[in-house]
């Protein structure tokens, strides 16, 4: 006697049991396209974030910004120079002891 299973019951009228649903064994494509739905969902979000959510600064705000930061990066440039020298005569001294 051949015994077909019909989605969740079999031929003789018995319920069928999968051990394999809801165990992480259902089949690859539905995996592959929620990934993808999730891919497609966040890229989504990040525009709309981008073009609607963000408040991007005005010409003379960037500016003034932008200045800042060159200054500040000259400063900080120049501390680590004197303390590299500084560290290079000072070693250099103890060296030729």
């Amino acid at each position: 006697m051949l015994n077909f299973t019909v989605y969740g019951h079999s031929s003789a009228g018995r319920a069928t049991v999968s051990k394999t649903v809801g165990r992480g064994f259902e089949s690859f494509c539905p995996c592959k396209l929620r990934v993808m739905d999730k891919i497609r969902l966040y890229v989504k979000d990040s525009y709309n974030e981008l073009v609607n959510k963000v408040t991007w600064p005005d010409w003379p705000t960037l500016q003034s910004s932008t200045i800042v930061v060159i200054i500040a990066s000259l400063i900080i440039a120049l501390i680590i120079f004197l303390m590299d020298t500084i560290s290079k005569q000072s070693l250099g001294l103890i060296y030729n002891l």
